[in-house]
């Protein structure tokens, strides 16, 4: 699907796998809005970071928990462009196990990383699709939903327990949203990713990262932003790519722990 004089949708855009996929979409013609958090008082890293991208990037600071702010995303987007892609990059990765040191996992940390990772993704989704529908097809796509899972959703480990859950309701959600969308000429495709180099990663020890890559067979390295970001726009490019959770994940295989 050709992408020029059309517009998306990128939550998590400021930084990692969203900044990369914006950074794509925006060279192969998008107007593109970035969804992320309000940079905190005196501080701009998020506006910077999405001015960086040129002209043709949107920043909407906003909690995507909230549905008026996809809302007002795709209301943005729209008056840019038709609105051609969504694609959802924001999450967090709070561990926690059910009988942890502190004592069992606390019920609002578990709902937390649900509500942003799988709400949080639905409410773009549901924003996204009903502009979408209007739209005229372009090689018979009306529009493309990509989310984000992760291999944690089929491998999870332990402290995983949250994040896993999220991320398997990523996974499991996708065939029935491409079905019900295929109507109107919709897709659904969600990227499961391994072990990449994204903030989350980089808050870790250097001796932890050093073992995380060693775990990724081939190619033997962490994944890069730019690797979910070719995914994706090849997701965008292929009209047979639907109702699948693509692991990108370098034939990584997690263990329990």
């Amino acid at each position: 699907m050709d992408l020029t004089d059309s517009s998306a949708v990128v939550t998590g855009g400021a930084s990692g796998l969203g900044y990369a996929t914006a950074e794509a979409l925006i060279s192969a013609g998008a107007q593109v809005v970035v969804v992320d958090l309000p940079d905190a008082e005196g501080s701009s890293q998020r506006a910077d970071a999405v001015a960086s991208l040129g002209a043709s990037a949107h920043f909407h600071p906003g909690d995507v928990t909230d549905p008026q702010t996809t809302s007002d995303a795709v209301a943005l987007a729209t008056r840019k462009a038709p609105l051609r892609a969504a694609i959802s990059c924001a999450g967090i990765a709070t561990p926690g196990k059910l009988l942890g040191r502190k004592g069992p996992l606390p019920a609002e940390q578990f709902m937390k990383v649900l509500t942003i990772n799988a709400g949080g993704t639905v409410n773009l989704m549901t924003a996204a699709a009903a502009a979408m529908q209007d739209n005229e097809p372009v090689g018979g796509d009306r529009g493309v939903l990509i989310n984000t899972a992760s291999v944690a959703a089929f491998d999870g480990q332990i402290g995983q327990i949250a994040y896993a859950a999220s991320k398997g309701a990523v996974a499991s959600l996708t065939l029935p949203a491409a079905r019900e969308l295929a109507h109107h000429a919709v897709r659904v495709v969600t990227i499961a990713p391994g072990l990449f180099e994204t903030p989350m990663m980089a808050g870790l020890p250097e001796a932890a990262r050093e073992s995380l890559r060693a775990k990724t067979l081939h190619p033997p390295r962490l994944g890069e932003p730019a690797d979910y970001a070719q995914l994706a726009m090849q997701i965008i490019a292929n009209p047979m790519l639907n109702g699948e959770t693509i692991r990108l994940d370098g034939a990584v295989r997690l263990e329990p722990q």
